[in-house]
């Protein structure tokens, strides 16, 4: 790696760390590094290890793409552990001999999986969920009664955490299978929420296929399955089974279903706290977010809807970086079709900011980019340099 790389890695460090209020000793104890490691990388006098990058990057609660952007380091890591879950889930009904773990200690470990999806840190989450998946399914084949519940419902989890690498980096084929793993693994749950979970997932096979009619008609059919509103996770539940619904009936160009189940969402939403909620996050906030995701999908005469939502609102810095990404990959297409290249640029810069895998790997994204820099091709070297990072070159 260059000095030159060397000083702009350890800066990005330094920045997150000091948004992370940490010190530099916090840090490194976080990171089981030393000290002097931790002030040598940050004032660019050390290029850090890959085992390094990831302990510091882990530590700080990002992907290591956000320090090292300009790199396909993440991409490659993906790619290398894709065999590896589609070797994990080969035999999913089968039961093996591999010895179950603590129930305590696999559930911290896919609740981390959860985490790391939310805030789009697909590097980790695709290392670490081939043995998670592998010992989910044998606490589910060698467990009985409620431990064999519980059981099921982690091998639902760490199935849709695996599925969000899968289905963001183009492996479409294993994105299903994973869906369909998941949603074995809810039936055996005797939980309707997660059921329910499930099926908020499943639409992400419709989304691939284009089928947009025949994804609203399952969620709709999810809907009338899902527990009534009356508890907390319930409500949530079902209220972000309608805010899928009206994205989906966006992209079925079904602009009256998309309004009733927006303004379903947002009744239920506005009972709740924004949070996550059996791993999908849910509130007002989500709501908002997908006003804008409706009105990009019903298309150019609904971009106005999207341009005023933004203009008044904007993500809290505390919602998931996956989700907020999203938001401004979308606000950015919306941007573009209203004439506005530069401020669709401004929001493709602030969606890589958020969430760089996320955004790098979203196709709108690299569709908006393609476009800004053919609008504004004589225009700053940035705009070059972020489109051949995004692929859009």
């Amino acid at each position: 790696m260059p000095s030159l790389s060397m000083r702009e890695v350890g800066q990005r460090i330094a920045t997150i760390r000091r948004a992370r209020r940490m010190t530099q000793a916090e840090l490194a104890r976080a990171a089981f590094v030393s000290l002097a490691t931790v002030k040598a990388v940050e004032r660019g006098a050390r290029s850090p290890s890959d085992d390094t990058l990831d302990s510091i990057a882990a530590a700080l609660s990002v992907d290591p793409s956000h320090i090292v952007t300009g790199s396909t380091r993440t991409d490659s890591r993906v790619r290398a552990a894709l065999p590896g879950i589609s070797a994990a889930i080969g035999a999913y009904d089968i039961p093996t001999d591999t010895r179950p773990r603590p129930f305590p200690e696999l559930g911290q470990d896919v609740g981390q999986l959860v985490q790391w999806r939310l805030n789009a840190q697909y590097a980790r989450i695709a290392e670490h969920t081939p043995r998670l998946l592998t010992d989910s399914l044998a606490a589910l084949h060698h467990s009985a009664g409620a431990e064999q519940l519980h059981a099921a419902h982690l091998l639902a989890t760490a199935a849709r955490s695996a599925d969000a690498v899968a289905y963001k980096f183009g492996a479409r084929d294993l994105s299903a299978r994973l869906v369909e793993l998941m949603r074995w693994a809810a039936g055996q749950t005797n939980d309707r929420i997660t059921q329910a979970t499930a099926a908020y997932v499943r639409t992400e096979t419709f989304f691939a296929a284009r089928a947009h009619t025949q994804g609203l008609a399952a969620l709709e059919q999810a809907i009338d399955a899902s527990p009534s509103p009356s508890g907390l996770a319930a409500t949530a539940a079902r209220g972000a089974l309608h805010m899928r619904a009206a994205v989906i009936a966006g992209r079925a160009g079904d602009a009256d279903a998309a309004a009733l189940h927006l303004a379903d969402a947002r009744r239920l939403g506005d009972t709740l706290t924004e949070d996550a909620y059996d791993g999908t996050q849910f509130g007002p906030d989500s709501v908002r977010a997908h006003e804008v995701s409706v009105a990009v999908s019903l298309g150019q005469e609904h971009l106005q809807q999207a341009l005023d939502v933004a203009d008044e609102w904007t993500p809290p810095a505390d919602m998931p970086a996956e989700r907020q990404s999203g938001f401004w990959i979308e606000l950015s297409r919306a941007q573009v079709w209203a004439g506005r290249p530069d401020d669709a640029f401004e929001s493709l810069k602030v969606a890589r900011h958020i969430a760089p895998q996320h955004t790098r790997e979203h196709p709108w994204a690299r569709e908006a980019a393609a476009t800004v820099r053919r609008l504004k091709r004589a225009d700053a070297e940035s705009l070059t340099s972020f489109a051949d990072w995004i692929g859009a070159i």
